[in-house]
């Protein structure tokens, strides 16, 4: 490994050496000074802001007119869908609209086995219905029923119920007519009938069973309704398309474009309704989320570190740690291993009678300089660090202090004359209860922090504080913000002004702990993936800046991204040989994970521009948005024509299943794959080589 560590101060004459004789080193350099003088552009003069902004921009007017149409705010008018059904928006027929104008509905109630009848929008006067239901041969089954309603200008509807529980099965057509007429005088006349509507209803009933183990064993005797032929469809309101606009919403969301599609053509809910929310989802999915991850992952050609780029630095950095923690690193053993889904660093250390941190403290240092140098240079891939002590040297024990000071000192002979080493002994008694006393001090004067646990030792070189300490603070997970390192700062002051008649010659070492804080706090990690709840493996992921970095790093987030990553990569190569029609393919096509994220993060692996992977994602969305909402009612349509109405909602759970254990098994492959032990076989079997057991 390299004695440069690139961004310590080294005289001019030697840096200039070091690079000329080092391209690598020259490389890495230049792109730091790129990485760390920024990017001098305007905010909007970035093409991926301004995308982002349009993103917020329409899930804001996306989400207020889904609220104001559900709410009720933008009233009940079936206008809306009427336009709809009249232009090439709306494959059916035109829908009939009922605003303000006497319509009928019909629907059948399954549980009661009834059709309700229903009339509204009367004028007020006498309303006089005839109900009933025929066989569609024309074959009268059910004798008509007539019944008169008195209406006013408060009461404008009417209600009637149409037994059908003693049909056999066959076809059959219910059929509702409404005369309304000024008074019960004119009823006496048909010349006097201010207004007259009609609605008929194909059906087909067939009788299964209810209430057993399976639809087919078991249960009682139940009889089901299959509309044939409803008419023409009645305009939808502009409430009921915003009620029905969550629902898909969250169907699309679950289960992806297909279960919210099949959702919707089994609800009768128009196709244009249905394209336009899907739409809608994908729009502000891809203009909020690629932009985002364009942020992350874009790099200039000239500024991605190459594989030798990345073991280089870190190199640097472990023999910069090497210096700065007082260890040994074998550099003949260390490792350095980038892969595609992740870089695999091993290091094997010696202690020394300088170490004066444990192998997790060792561990949490080196991660921690390696992720910021990573974080600098945009390489977000997780880093798996494992750091094993090596030799006969005995290791710290963070927790009781054993190791201070262990090394080889031939130079020194056993004392002769023994007053001397008691005293020495004595004085570091003292030296040691008087530190303990400044620790309890520090701590009843702070009440935001709770004493653990504390050691101290000395000898005659230093004082070797370790300590562990609990916030006090309610939720301290996440309202504590000091760091262990300022509670040390703090107490390595607080101890040295007190103690300062007696601590001459020897050097004060703190070490503290936060009891509550996590390997991501200790190492500055953005986000921290675990194998397994019992295995120590972990792959820790550079902080990200900004709002967006810190989001894509929550845990939800997170497996999200890191799975579509996963996905993309395994689709790369049909990407790279298609290019901008492929990747419009690959977002069409109702595949499992072909979605606009997908498709956005492929285009960006593939080093795609940032427009053409934002057209192709979009037209490939846009086309599957329509396909699917167009041939939803289709689908639907035959599934009414082989009765297979109940494969519906299982087409629906199988979908939703579907998604999940896609989602699920992606992420297991992805952890098998990350979480390799080769790697880890080899460099172990190398140190017990070397060394022995």
């Amino acid at each position: 490994m390299g004695d440069a560590a690139i961004g310590d101060e080294l005289p001019k004459e030697q840096y200039d050496s070091d690079t000329k004789s080092d391209p690598l080193l020259k490389e890495l350099n230049n792109i730091r000074r790129r990485r760390t003088d920024g990017d001098k552009r305007s905010m909007f003069a970035k093409k991926e802001n301004p995308v982002l902004l349009m993103g917020i921009a329409y899930g804001i007017l996306y989400g207020a007119l889904i609220l104001s149409m559900s709410s009720g705010l933008l009233g009940q008018s079936t206008s809306l869908d009427h336009s709809a059904s009249t232009t090439f928006l709306d494959i059916g027929d035109e829908c009939v609209e009922i605003d303000d104008e006497p319509w009928i509905l019909i629907f059948p109630n399954e549980d009661d086995e009834r059709f309700s009848l229903n009339a509204y929008n009367l004028p007020a006067g006498l309303a006089v219905l005839d109900y009933s239901i025929e066989e569609k041969d024309g074959s009268n089954v059910s004798p008509g029923t007539q019944v008169q309603r008195l209406l006013d200008d408060e009461v404008n509807r009417v209600n009637e119920q149409q037994d059908y529980s003693s049909l056999e099965e066959g076809d059959y057509v219910v059929t509702l007519s409404v005369k309304l007429y000024n008074n019960s005088d004119d009823a006496k006349n048909e010349t006097n009938v201010t207004e007259a509507l009609s609605k008929s209803l194909e059906f087909e009933l067939e009788i299964g069973t209810k209430g057993g183990i399976l639809p087919f064993l078991g249960g009682e005797e139940h009889r089901e309704v299959r509309i044939t032929d409803s008419g023409a469809r009645s305009c939808w309101s502009i409430q009921e398309l915003g009620n029905w606009g969550y629902i898909l919403l969250v169907a699309e969301l679950g289960g992806g474009r297909e279960t919210a599609m099949l959702a919707g053509g089994a609800a009768g809910i128009p196709a244009w309704w249905m394209a336009f929310n899907s739409l809608s989802l994908s729009v502000f999915s891809l203009l909020i989320a690629y932009p985002i991850m364009y942020k992350v992952y874009h790099q200039e050609a000239d500024d991605i570190l190459s594989r030798n780029h990345i073991i280089r630095l870190v190199e640097d950095i472990i023999s910069r740690c090497e210096r700065r923690l007082g260890i040994e690193v074998d550099h003949d053993l260390a490792k350095v291993e980038p892969r595609e889904l992740s870089v695999d660093i091993m290091v094997p250390y010696k202690n020394t009678e300088n170490t004066l941190s444990d192998s997790k403290s060792i561990r949490d240092e080196i991660l921690k300089e390696v992720l910021e140098e990573f974080a600098l240079f945009r390489v977000f891939k997780p880093v798996q660090l494992t750091v094993r002590t090596i030799g006969a040297g005995q290791a710290i024990d963070f927790d009781s202090g054993v190791g201070v000071g262990v090394g080889d000192r031939d130079d020194e002979l056993p004392p002769e004359n023994y007053t001397s080493f008691f005293e020495e002994l004595h004085s570091l008694s003292r030296i040691e209860d008087e530190v303990r006393d400044s620790l309890d001090l520090y701590f009843v004067r702070d009440k935001t922090l709770d004493l653990q646990n504390a050691v101290i030792t000395s000898d005659d070189r230093i004082v070797f504080v370790s300590i562990i300490f609990k916030p006090t603070t309610r939720l301290a997970f996440f309202r504590f913000k000091r760091q262990a390192s300022e509670v040390e700062d703090e107490l390595r002051k607080y101890i040295s002004e007190r103690n300062q008649d007696i601590l001459t010659s020897q050097e004060l070492i703190v070490k503290a702990r936060n009891q509550v804080s996590t390997l991501a706090d200790r190492s500055g990690a953005g986000r921290v993936e675990r194998k397994g709840d019992k295995d120590e493996r972990i792959a820790a992921v550079a902080r990200q800046d900004g709002f967006g970095g810190r989001m894509l790093q929550t845990k939800l987030l997170g497996d999200i991204l890191s799975t579509v990553e996963y996905t993309a990569n395994e689709k790369r190569e049909m990407i790279n040989k298609w290019g901008f029609w492929g990747l419009i393919v690959f977002v069409w096509i109702p595949f499992m994970a072909s979605g606009v994220l997908v498709g956005a993060m492929l285009g960006l692996l593939s080093r795609m521009k940032f427009m053409r992977v934002l057209i192709a994602t979009m037209i490939g969305g846009f086309i599957a948005s329509i396909t699917w909402a167009y041939t939803a009612e289709g689908i639907i349509k035959i599934m009414h024509k082989y009765k297979l109405e109940a494969v519906i909602p299982i087409m629906i759970i199988v979908f939703v299943l579907g998604a999940i254990l896609h989602i699920r098994s992606t992420k297991i492959r992805r952890q098998t794959e990350l979480f390799e032990d080769t790697l880890l076989d080899n460099f172990h079997n190398d140190i017990k080589e070397k060394y022995g057991s």
